[in-house]
Protein backbone atom coordinates (compact mmCIF):
# COMPACT_ATOMS: atom_id res chain seq x y z
CA UNK A 1 0.00 0.00 0.00
CA UNK A 2 1.13 3.44 -0.73
CA UNK A 3 -0.03 6.27 0.89
CA UNK A 4 0.60 9.95 0.47
CA UNK A 5 0.36 11.45 4.05
CA UNK A 6 0.38 15.90 3.26
CA UNK A 7 1.34 18.25 6.01
CA UNK A 8 3.49 15.27 6.99
CA UNK A 9 6.06 17.06 9.13
CA UNK A 10 3.39 19.24 11.16
CA UNK A 11 3.03 18.09 14.53
CA UNK A 12 0.28 15.08 14.13
CA UNK A 13 1.68 14.02 11.19
CA UNK A 14 4.82 13.69 11.64
CA UNK A 15 3.79 11.27 14.27
CA UNK A 16 1.64 9.53 11.85
CA UNK A 17 4.44 8.66 9.88
CA UNK A 18 6.81 7.43 12.15
CA UNK A 19 3.97 5.53 14.05
CA UNK A 20 2.82 3.76 10.26
CA UNK A 21 6.25 3.23 9.61
CA UNK A 22 6.86 1.68 12.66
CA UNK A 23 3.98 -0.43 13.10
CA UNK A 24 3.15 -0.77 9.05
CA UNK A 25 6.75 -2.19 7.24
CA UNK A 26 4.07 -3.08 4.38
CA UNK A 27 3.42 0.34 3.97
CA UNK A 28 4.96 3.01 1.78
CA UNK A 29 4.70 6.56 2.90
CA UNK A 30 5.38 9.53 0.90
CA UNK A 31 5.24 12.75 2.70
CA UNK A 32 4.35 16.24 1.19
CA UNK A 33 4.90 19.53 2.90
CA UNK A 34 5.51 22.77 2.47
CA UNK A 35 7.74 23.17 5.34
CA UNK A 36 6.04 26.45 6.91
CA UNK A 37 6.79 27.32 10.38
CA UNK A 38 5.04 25.08 11.94
CA UNK A 39 6.52 21.87 10.36
CA UNK A 40 9.54 21.19 11.40
CA UNK A 41 11.12 18.44 8.98
CA UNK A 42 13.78 16.84 12.03
CA UNK A 43 10.38 15.57 13.61
CA UNK A 44 10.74 12.82 10.47
CA UNK A 45 14.85 12.13 11.07
CA UNK A 46 14.40 8.88 12.52
CA UNK A 47 12.44 7.95 9.69
CA UNK A 48 13.67 9.71 7.17
CA UNK A 49 15.65 7.16 5.15
CA UNK A 50 12.15 4.87 4.43
CA UNK A 51 9.87 7.26 3.51
CA UNK A 52 10.03 9.43 0.49
CA UNK A 53 9.90 13.50 1.23
CA UNK A 54 8.41 15.82 -1.22
CA UNK A 55 8.79 19.37 -0.49
CA UNK A 56 6.01 21.09 -1.83
CA UNK A 57 2.22 23.01 -1.34
CA UNK A 58 -1.47 21.07 -1.29
CA UNK A 59 -2.00 24.93 -3.11
CA UNK A 60 0.24 23.85 -6.17
CA UNK A 61 -2.01 21.52 -8.54
CA UNK A 62 1.16 19.94 -10.47
CA UNK A 63 3.21 19.21 -7.24
CA UNK A 64 -0.19 17.63 -5.81
CA UNK A 65 -0.78 15.73 -9.22
CA UNK A 66 2.48 14.27 -9.73
CA UNK A 67 2.28 13.19 -5.50
CA UNK A 68 -0.53 11.45 -6.02
CA UNK A 69 -0.57 9.55 -9.26
CA UNK A 70 -0.06 5.82 -8.01
CA UNK A 71 -1.06 6.29 -4.74
CA UNK A 72 -3.44 3.93 -3.28
CA UNK A 73 -4.46 6.91 -0.30
CA UNK A 74 -4.08 10.44 0.81
CA UNK A 75 -4.31 11.36 4.62
CA UNK A 76 -4.38 15.20 4.88
CA UNK A 77 -3.23 16.76 7.93
CA UNK A 78 -1.88 19.70 5.97
CA UNK A 79 -3.37 23.54 7.46
CA UNK A 80 -3.07 26.37 8.88
CA UNK A 81 -4.17 25.82 12.41
CA UNK A 82 -3.69 28.28 15.03
CA UNK A 83 -6.18 29.97 15.71
CA UNK A 84 -4.74 33.10 17.15
CA UNK A 85 -2.58 33.44 13.58
CA UNK A 86 -6.04 33.13 12.22
CA UNK A 87 -7.44 35.97 13.91
CA UNK A 88 -4.27 38.33 13.32
CA UNK A 89 -4.29 37.15 9.32
CA UNK A 90 -7.16 34.75 8.00
CA UNK A 91 -5.71 34.57 4.53
CA UNK A 92 -3.45 31.71 4.74
CA UNK A 93 -6.01 30.02 6.73
CA UNK A 94 -8.30 30.60 3.49
CA UNK A 95 -6.02 29.51 1.29
CA UNK A 96 -4.61 26.06 2.42
CA UNK A 97 -7.44 24.97 4.00
CA UNK A 98 -9.98 26.12 1.56
CA UNK A 99 -8.11 26.36 -1.89
CA UNK A 100 -5.53 23.61 -0.87
CA UNK A 101 -8.41 20.80 -0.30
CA UNK A 102 -10.10 21.53 -3.40
CA UNK A 103 -6.97 20.87 -5.45
CA UNK A 104 -6.55 17.90 -3.31
CA UNK A 105 -9.93 16.78 -4.27
CA UNK A 106 -9.67 17.84 -7.84
CA UNK A 107 -6.18 15.41 -7.61
CA UNK A 108 -8.00 12.31 -6.15
CA UNK A 109 -10.52 12.76 -8.58
CA UNK A 110 -8.68 12.17 -11.54
CA UNK A 111 -6.68 9.51 -10.35
CA UNK A 112 -9.01 7.73 -8.05
CA UNK A 113 -7.62 7.97 -4.84
CA UNK A 114 -8.46 6.99 -1.43
CA UNK A 115 -8.78 10.30 0.34
CA UNK A 116 -8.92 10.70 4.11
CA UNK A 117 -9.25 14.61 5.52
CA UNK A 118 -8.66 15.44 9.14
CA UNK A 119 -10.83 17.77 10.47
CA UNK A 120 -11.37 19.69 13.78
CA UNK A 121 -14.03 19.85 16.51
CA UNK A 122 -13.74 23.33 16.26
CA UNK A 123 -16.08 23.40 13.26
CA UNK A 124 -18.80 22.87 15.63
CA UNK A 125 -18.33 26.16 17.69
CA UNK A 126 -18.38 25.78 21.03
CA UNK A 127 -20.45 24.44 24.00
CA UNK A 128 -21.94 26.05 27.15
CA UNK A 129 -19.47 24.91 30.53
CA UNK A 130 -20.60 22.19 32.75
CA UNK A 131 -23.58 20.18 30.49
CA UNK A 132 -23.52 17.02 29.29
CA UNK A 133 -23.96 17.90 25.87
CA UNK A 134 -21.14 16.62 23.45
CA UNK A 135 -20.24 16.78 19.57
CA UNK A 136 -21.88 14.54 17.63
CA UNK A 137 -21.28 13.84 13.66
CA UNK A 138 -24.71 15.41 13.70
CA UNK A 139 -23.96 18.40 15.50
CA UNK A 140 -24.68 21.58 13.06
CA UNK A 141 -21.79 23.85 12.00
CA UNK A 142 -20.86 26.69 13.97
CA UNK A 143 -17.76 28.06 13.70
CA UNK A 144 -16.26 30.88 15.22
CA UNK A 145 -13.04 31.94 14.20
CA UNK A 146 -11.26 32.49 10.88
CA UNK A 147 -9.22 28.94 11.20
CA UNK A 148 -12.56 26.77 12.31
CA UNK A 149 -14.67 28.62 9.77
CA UNK A 150 -11.84 26.95 6.68
CA UNK A 151 -11.94 24.10 8.18
CA UNK A 152 -15.35 23.55 8.04
CA UNK A 153 -15.22 24.77 4.43
CA UNK A 154 -13.00 22.42 3.66
CA UNK A 155 -15.25 19.85 5.41
CA UNK A 156 -18.03 20.48 3.33
CA UNK A 157 -16.05 20.62 0.08
CA UNK A 158 -15.04 17.23 0.74
CA UNK A 159 -18.81 15.93 1.32
CA UNK A 160 -19.68 17.75 -1.88
CA UNK A 161 -16.69 15.91 -3.88
CA UNK A 162 -18.03 12.99 -3.07
CA UNK A 163 -21.88 13.28 -3.29
CA UNK A 164 -20.99 14.84 -7.04
CA UNK A 165 -18.58 12.86 -8.10
CA UNK A 166 -18.33 9.80 -6.32
CA UNK A 167 -14.82 10.70 -4.78
CA UNK A 168 -14.11 7.94 -1.84
CA UNK A 169 -13.53 10.03 0.84
CA UNK A 170 -13.81 9.99 4.80
CA UNK A 171 -13.75 12.73 7.04
CA UNK A 172 -12.58 12.49 11.19
CA UNK A 173 -13.12 15.62 13.57
CA UNK A 174 -10.66 15.30 16.18
CA UNK A 175 -10.72 16.92 19.89
CA UNK A 176 -7.67 18.90 20.71
CA UNK A 177 -4.15 16.08 20.81
CA UNK A 178 -0.95 16.70 22.89
CA UNK A 179 2.12 14.68 22.84
CA UNK A 180 5.40 14.57 21.20
CA UNK A 181 7.06 17.26 18.33
CA UNK A 182 3.68 19.87 18.76
CA UNK A 183 5.04 23.79 18.43
CA UNK A 184 5.75 25.52 21.16
CA UNK A 185 2.84 27.95 19.98
CA UNK A 186 0.15 25.23 21.37
CA UNK A 187 -1.07 25.76 24.55
CA UNK A 188 0.54 22.32 26.62
CA UNK A 189 3.99 22.76 24.98
CA UNK A 190 4.24 26.64 25.14
CA UNK A 191 3.44 26.39 29.34
CA UNK A 192 6.09 23.78 29.58
CA UNK A 193 8.97 25.32 27.43
CA UNK A 194 8.15 28.64 29.21
CA UNK A 195 8.95 26.79 32.48
CA UNK A 196 12.01 25.14 31.15
CA UNK A 197 12.75 28.53 29.63
CA UNK A 198 12.42 30.14 33.67
CA UNK A 199 9.40 32.06 32.72
CA UNK A 200 6.07 31.99 34.23
CA UNK A 201 3.73 30.07 32.07
CA UNK A 202 0.36 31.93 30.50
CA UNK A 203 -3.64 31.80 30.84
CA UNK A 204 -6.04 33.44 29.12
CA UNK A 205 -8.32 34.57 31.33
CA UNK A 206 -9.76 32.59 34.28
CA UNK A 207 -8.70 29.56 32.69
CA UNK A 208 -12.32 28.44 32.82
CA UNK A 209 -12.41 27.18 28.69
CA UNK A 210 -12.40 23.45 28.98
CA UNK A 211 -10.86 21.57 25.81
CA UNK A 212 -11.45 18.08 25.28
CA UNK A 213 -7.77 16.41 24.87
CA UNK A 214 -6.42 13.23 22.96
CA UNK A 215 -2.70 11.47 22.76
CA UNK A 216 -1.78 12.53 19.30
CA UNK A 217 -0.81 8.73 18.95
CA UNK A 218 -4.99 7.21 20.05
CA UNK A 219 -5.66 10.33 17.30
CA UNK A 220 -3.35 8.33 14.91
CA UNK A 221 -4.39 5.05 15.29
CA UNK A 222 -8.18 6.17 14.83
CA UNK A 223 -7.24 7.58 11.91
CA UNK A 224 -5.63 4.07 10.88
CA UNK A 225 -9.05 2.30 11.94
CA UNK A 226 -11.23 4.46 9.51
CA UNK A 227 -8.38 3.90 6.56
CA UNK A 228 -8.74 0.04 7.35
CA UNK A 229 -13.01 -0.02 8.25
CA UNK A 230 -14.23 3.10 7.73
CA UNK A 231 -17.51 3.80 5.06
CA UNK A 232 -16.95 5.54 2.00
CA UNK A 233 -18.92 8.97 2.65
CA UNK A 234 -19.09 9.03 6.52
CA UNK A 235 -17.62 11.56 9.05
CA UNK A 236 -16.39 9.84 12.29
CA UNK A 237 -15.58 11.87 15.38
CA UNK A 238 -12.72 10.63 17.12
CA UNK A 239 -12.08 11.54 21.27
CA UNK A 240 -10.47 10.42 24.53
CA UNK A 241 -13.27 11.55 27.24
CA UNK A 242 -10.46 14.20 28.02
CA UNK A 243 -12.24 16.96 28.83
CA UNK A 244 -10.27 19.37 31.23
CA UNK A 245 -10.11 22.76 31.87
CA UNK A 246 -7.15 25.46 30.90
CA UNK A 247 -6.38 26.01 34.30
CA UNK A 248 -6.61 22.40 35.26
CA UNK A 249 -4.49 21.51 32.59
CA UNK A 250 -1.96 23.91 33.57
CA UNK A 251 -2.37 23.22 37.48
CA UNK A 252 -0.82 19.22 36.48
CA UNK A 253 2.00 20.90 34.20
CA UNK A 254 3.18 22.95 36.86
CA UNK A 255 2.56 19.83 39.53
CA UNK A 256 4.62 17.76 37.25
CA UNK A 257 7.14 20.05 36.82
CA UNK A 258 7.63 20.87 40.42
CA UNK A 259 5.89 24.24 40.45
CA UNK A 260 3.77 25.71 42.42
CA UNK A 261 0.26 25.77 41.40
CA UNK A 262 -0.15 29.84 41.06
CA UNK A 263 3.19 30.25 39.21
CA UNK A 264 1.89 32.09 36.07
CA UNK A 265 0.45 34.99 34.86
CA UNK A 266 -3.47 35.52 33.60
CA UNK A 267 -3.33 37.85 30.24
CA UNK A 268 -6.46 39.14 28.72
CA UNK A 269 -8.54 36.49 27.31
CA UNK A 270 -8.34 36.20 23.16
CA UNK A 271 -11.10 37.34 21.22
CA UNK A 272 -14.21 34.68 20.15
CA UNK A 273 -12.25 32.36 22.57
CA UNK A 274 -14.83 29.11 22.47
CA UNK A 275 -15.61 28.43 25.86
CA UNK A 276 -16.25 24.19 25.84
CA UNK A 277 -15.03 21.12 23.05
CA UNK A 278 -16.43 17.67 23.87
CA UNK A 279 -16.38 14.90 21.34
CA UNK A 280 -19.01 11.84 21.70
CA UNK A 281 -16.80 9.38 20.30
CA UNK A 282 -19.62 6.63 20.22
CA UNK A 283 -19.96 5.55 16.21
CA UNK A 284 -15.98 5.25 16.12
CA UNK A 285 -16.04 3.33 19.19
CA UNK A 286 -18.89 0.87 18.20
CA UNK A 287 -18.72 0.46 14.20
CA UNK A 288 -14.90 0.32 13.89
CA UNK A 289 -14.06 -1.21 17.16
CA UNK A 290 -11.26 1.68 18.16
CA UNK A 291 -10.91 2.53 21.72
CA UNK A 292 -7.58 5.38 23.35
CA UNK A 293 -5.02 3.00 24.55
CA UNK A 294 -3.91 6.33 26.14
CA UNK A 295 -6.97 7.47 27.87
CA UNK A 296 -4.70 8.55 30.96
CA UNK A 297 -4.37 11.83 30.84
CA UNK A 298 -1.93 12.44 33.33
CA UNK A 299 0.45 10.10 32.73
CA UNK A 300 0.26 11.05 28.91
CA UNK A 301 1.24 14.70 30.17
CA UNK A 302 4.16 13.60 32.23
CA UNK A 303 5.56 11.78 29.39
CA UNK A 304 4.85 14.74 27.42
CA UNK A 305 6.56 16.85 29.67
CA UNK A 306 9.63 14.37 29.52
CA UNK A 307 9.88 14.83 25.97
CA UNK A 308 10.10 18.28 25.89
CA UNK A 309 12.53 18.31 28.62
CA UNK A 310 15.03 15.89 26.99
CA UNK A 311 14.72 17.53 23.27
CA UNK A 312 15.58 21.26 23.82
CA UNK A 313 17.88 21.31 20.25
CA UNK A 314 13.88 20.65 18.86
CA UNK A 315 12.26 23.34 20.71
CA UNK A 316 14.34 25.86 21.60
CA UNK A 317 15.34 27.62 18.43
CA UNK A 318 11.90 28.95 17.62
CA UNK A 319 10.48 29.59 21.39
CA UNK A 320 11.83 33.12 21.33
CA UNK A 321 9.55 34.12 17.64
CA UNK A 322 6.86 32.84 19.44
CA UNK A 323 7.06 34.59 22.86
CA UNK A 324 7.97 38.03 20.63
CA UNK A 325 4.75 37.15 18.93
CA UNK A 326 2.50 36.76 21.80
CA UNK A 327 3.76 40.06 24.06
CA UNK A 328 3.62 41.76 20.71
CA UNK A 329 -0.13 40.16 20.69
CA UNK A 330 -1.32 40.78 24.43
CA UNK A 331 0.36 44.33 24.38
CA UNK A 332 -1.94 45.12 21.82
CA UNK A 333 -5.01 44.00 24.08
CA UNK A 334 -4.22 45.74 26.94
Amino acid sequence: MHIVVTGGAGFIGANFVRRTVDTRPDVRVTVLDSLTYAANESSLDEVRDRIDFVKGSITDPAVVDEVIAGADAVVNFAADTHNDNSLNDPWPFLDTNIRGTAVLLDAVRRHDVRLHHISTDEVFGDLPLDTPERFTEDTPYRPSSPYSASKASSDHLVRAWVRSFGVRATISNCSNNYGPYQHVEKFIPRQITNVLSGARPKLYGAGLNVRDWIHVDDHNDAVWAILDRGAIGETYLIGADGERSNREVLGMILEAMGRPADDFDAVPDRAGHDLRYAIDATRIRRDLGWEPARADFAQGLADTVNWYRDNPSWWSPGKAGVESAYARREASDV
